[in-house]
């Protein structure tokens, strides 16, 4: 061929700019669910907005900056955006690989947390001090090692082709591995943290296509349990108020009662769109205790009204549908049983929080997936999110 040829062939055809190599179906980018991943950059780009809001007048927490809590809070975001990314340059079977040292190293992080060197923090031996103001809650952690291993257990022998469900064997092996972090965390005490846990265990049988008997034995144990944990006294009497408030709201409003009593007249003030960003009485006036953290939504109710609260709750909504979609497209029951925990876990604590922020829920200390302030439990969200991407990066190229 002439170079005339081969310089007319060469220019005939087609060239793949870096944009369209980095779209290209084969492209990790390509297998991405960009609706997922947005409507959480979404929750955790905007919940900037509402943690600076609800800290920028506390000196005695900024320690005179007011944007202390936003640049904390976004360094915790980014450092979320890189853990998911690692988790998602990792992939779904390799990660299933390392779910052993995972498991181990969060439980070496929970006992550390039982010794001395944890700190109580709202009642809860729940946390390990890192120094310069940084700290680290291993329950957060302790949800993520819980999904990874039961997904292990229970799909080692359908994804084998071995069985067409889960064993009772695998089952009660999957829930032995549940149960040691959980008592762990219930020995701190942090009830909220084991509520959710819970929440993650159903999710995963009721994924996995465990036996029916399995999921309604966990259901009347878990009601047995909470008698027997209330008759013997386990809780402690932080925890007793809490569920006496819930109970009986007008207890005592100005004691056990006070934060729910405040949140629930922040969102009620703040009508269809809000009094305006940094303008909410209730939290300029700082009525509403750890604002930036568990009450974080009280400052989107009376600061953007009910279209910034129904925002947030159709993100997350979006959120747990993509997941939903993963779910069922997953190429193995591993896969499967990762994303139904993660749709239980964020979902119940959404829930929670929400429903205790507007007073149809207990007062768990539980943050509000994506949006409270506190880096454990961004990190581990956005892990979560980088599993579900994982497990949706498997499925097979569509010709």
């Amino acid at each position: 061929m002439s170079s005339y040829g081969s310089y007319r062939q060469l220019r005939l055809t087609p060239q793949r700019s870096g944009v369209s190599k980095a779209l290209a179906k084969d492209s990790p980018l390509w297998r991405l669910d960009w609706i997922l991943l947005l409507a959480g950059l979404a929750l955790s780009a905007g919940s900037s907005m509402l943690v600076w809001s609800a800290t920028r007048g506390r000196d005695n927490l900024t320690h005179g900056d007011p944007q202390y809590f936003l640049y904390r809070h976004l360094t915790n975001f980014v450092i979320g955006l890189v853990l998911c990314a690692v988790v998602i340059g990792i992939g779904a079977r390799r990660v299933r690989t390392l779910v052993p040292f995972v498991y181990v190293g969060v439980i070496v992080l929970l006992l550390a947390t039982l010794s001395p060197v944890g700190s109580t923090v709202n009642g809860a031996h729940s946390w390990i001090q890192l120094g310069g103001g940084f700290s680290v809650q291993p329950a957060e952690f302790a949800k993520i090692a819980i999904l990874l291993a039961m997904a292990v257990v229970l799909s080692d022998q359908v994804d084998a082709g071995e069985r067409e469900v889960p064993s009772h064997r695998a089952v009660f092996r999957g829930l032995f591995w549940a149960c040691l972090p959980m008592g762990l965390v219930l020995l701190m005490p942090d009830a909220g943290s084991v509520m959710v846990m819970s929440a993650v265990v159903l999710g995963i049988l009721l994924g996995s296509g465990a036996a029916n008997r399995w999921v309604l034995g966990i259901l009347a144990l878990g009601v047995g349990g909470s008698i027997a944990i209330w008759k013997l006294g386990l809780l402690s009497q932080y925890q007793i108020d809490r569920f006496a408030a819930f109970a009986n709201p007008q207890l005592d409003p100005n004691g056990v009662g006070y934060n729910t009593a405040q949140a629930r007249i922040a969102i009620g003030s703040g009508g269809l769109t809000g009094k305006g960003l940094f303008h909410g009485t209730q939290t300029v006036g700082q009525f509403v205790p750890e604002q930036q953290t568990d009450f974080v939504f009280t400052v989107a109710g009376e600061e953007l009204g009910f279209v910034g609260a129904l925002a947030i709750i159709a993100l997350v909504g979006v959120i747990l549908w993509r997941a939903c979609r993963i779910a069922r497209q997953a190429t193995d029951l591993y896969g499967t049983i990762v994303a139904a925990g993660i749709i239980a876990w964020f979902s119940f604590q959404a829930f929670e929080n929400i429903g205790m922020c507007l007073g149809i829920m207990p007062v768990a200390g539980i943050p509000l997936p994506f949006v409270s302030y506190g880096g454990s439990s961004m990190f581990a969200v956005w892990i979560g999110i980088g599993l579900l991407q994982a497990v949706r990066s498997q499925r097979p190229v569509a010709a």
